[in-house]
């Protein structure tokens, strides 16, 4: 349920590929919020499906992959930000195949599935459903650079080397206002000073290999800010920079979202970069959400192995010191030979054999945070003979088994 604080909200969210070989369950029942103004960082290792989750909100996976069940919620402003959106419902299209629709409450129409719309907010703001539009319609074009805007992994493959700078930043202006060229053109020097590129005019004349990769990462940004978007997705947006660029980066996408007020969801493998700007934390393992809470409890009281090991792995210093990283035990699974019950559980240090191997496990609450581990659920632990106390301890303690 979308609440009035809540810009997004994804809710059970599965996107599949379908390969010759089998299917692969990238994105396999994500669910998560994205306050406004706030920014959740949503962490974990390669493949684990951040950057698919991320595509997915966009409609930007392309085949054999697809959006197969659940929601992208959506809450638009009251009043339109100087476009009148062109799609309708008629076009949205299945995706699904044969799948059945999630809960009944989507209505099939011939050729594809109409448009699921929430009743309006108080503040009369509309809540549309993005995983049922079609990709290619004009209704999800209006959203994507408008409302929701992104930052890609590497700048110099995002921007087309054909182009000036300015044929960039101009287009993706008046693909969105109703504005002359020669504003759009005034606007895009304001842009590029405002994220700190120095000589504005004289870089709108500049291509993309004329830049440096902080210089592209920048005019990124400076291209996503363009029609003042309400949520930012940064996937990865530091990945292919030199350390000290990637600060000045972060620290200019929080400055950003500080004058903006807009919200992010910033993907990433670095818990330096969560601990640095996330709100929230949400932690990915193999296409679904392992845990989620706030940036505190993620790192001061994780309650999910994963998280925990995660956390363990991060190299620190201590007492004058060296302290040597600890590692994760095994490797990620192949995506198409995944393990049953809990995805973890053939590296977890507190796996249960005939529980973990089999169960999947339930989504539960611990304090402030969501977990998804039997080492929460008294009952499932209790139905199988389990010491609920005895497993909780080790697991605080983090002893292992």
């Amino acid at each position: 349920m979308l609440t009035e604080d809540v810009l997004l909200s994804v809710e059970g969210l599965k996107t599949h590929f379908f390969l010759d070989e089998g299917v692969v369950r990238s994105v396999d029942g994500v669910s998560l919020t994205v306050p406004r103004g706030r920014t959740v960082c949503v962490v974990g290792e390669s493949g684990c499906g951040k950057s698919v989750t991320a595509r997915s909100i966009l409609g930007l996976v392309d085949p054999p992959g697809r959006i197969v069940e659940g929601n992208i919620w959506l809450r638009r402003p009251p009043v339109d930000k100087g476009l009148e959106v062109a799609g309708d419902s008629t076009r949205a299209r299945s995706r699904r195949g044969s799948t059945k629709p999630s809960g009944g409450l989507r209505t099939k129409a011939a050729g594809g599935r109409s448009t699921k719309r929430g009743p309006r907010t108080a503040e009369g703001a509309d809540r549309i459903d993005l995983a049922v539009l079609d990709p290619h319609g004009e209704e999800l074009r209006q959203v994507r650079g408008n409302e929701i805007s992104m930052v890609f992994q590497e700048p110099m493959a995002s921007l087309s080397p054909m182009y000036t700078v300015a044929q960039h930043l101009v287009e993706a202006i008046m693909l969105h206002r109703r504005v002359t060229r020669k504003d759009a053109w005034s606007r895009g020097v304001a842009l590029l000073e405002r994220v700190g590129i120095p000589r504005p005019e004289q870089r709108m004349d500049s291509y993309p290999f004329q830049l440096s990769g902080g210089m592209c990462q920048r005019v990124m940004i400076a291209i996503a800010l363009a029609c003042e978007p309400s949520l930012l997705i940064a996937d990865e947006p530091t990945t292919a920079l030199d350390v000290t660029t990637q600060a000045r980066i972060i620290d200019l996408l929080t400055e950003l979202q500080a004058d903006t007020g807009m919200a992010m969801l910033f993907i990433t493998h670095d818990l330096g970069v969560v601990a640095e700007v996330a709100d929230e934390v949400v932690v990915m393992y193999l296409g679904t959400v392992v845990e989620q809470g706030s940036v505190d409890d993620i790192f001061h009281h994780p309650q999910h192995p994963y998280t925990k090991a995660l956390l363990t792995s991060v190299p620190t210093m201590g007492s004058g010191v060296r302290q040597r990283k600890a590692s994760i035990r095994g490797e990620v699974p192949h995506p198409l030979n995944r393990p049953p019950g809990c995805p973890y559980h053939p590296r977890c240090e507190h796996a249960i054999a005939g529980l973990c191997d089999t169960v999947d496990p339930p989504q539960v609450r611990v304090g402030p945070s969501l977990s998804r581990c039997v080492l929460h659920d008294a009952e499932l632990l209790h139905a199988h003979g389990v010491d609920s106390q005895r497993v909780r301890a080790t697991f605080d303690a983090g002893e292992e088994k």
